[in-house]
């Protein structure tokens, strides 16, 4: 982690990794939580997988669907860790990603009580860290991590 160029957030989520891990890679739960409410995501594409397709859309009405994500898996270390960037959009063409480019790094491990869950967004500057601070990364990431963490729980409670 270099605090001049990556911004971070760290939650302790009150469910298994398992569960955790299943709100990121099922489609139909992912887009409960990927963006701050009360926008709506539509998933296009998440495979899973390293070079897989990361793309979705989203909405502050539910009628139209604007473009949100097109990015690729780098790594998938299934219950561990996923990497995606969106440098590389999702036919792996360089991209001219706005308003930032970032390669992200989410880590899932063992907590006493539940998933320590950390995300690490790197960036290429210290300009463009600073525009992804200025933009709202805490609130954002951080309300879709309690988005996350709110679809996680409620499945192990129910």
């Amino acid at each position: 982690m270099n605090p001049e160029l990556d911004l971070t957030l760290e939650r302790v989520i009150r469910a298994p990794r398992a569960a955790v891990w299943s709100a990121w890679t099922d489609p139909s739960r992912f887009e409960k939580w990927w963006v701050p409410a009360p926008a709506r995501c539509r998933v296009d594409r998440l495979e899973v997988r390293p070079g897989g397709a990361f793309v979705t859309r989203m909405s502050d009405d539910e009628v139209e669907f604007v473009p949100h994500l097109d990015a690729t898996f780098l790594v998938v270390d299934e219950l561990d860790r996923i990497v995606f960037t969106n440098a590389i959009d999702s036919a792996w063409r360089p991209a001219n990603t706005i308003p930032v480019r970032m390669t992200a790094e989410i880590t899932f491990s063992d907590h006493a009580d539940g998933t320590d869950y950390r995300i690490c967004v790197r960036h290429g500057d210290s300009a463009a860290r600073a525009r992804h601070e200025e933009l709202g990364f805490a609130d954002g990431w951080g309300s879709v991590a309690t988005q996350l963490a709110d679809i996680a729980e409620n499945q192990v409670t129910r």
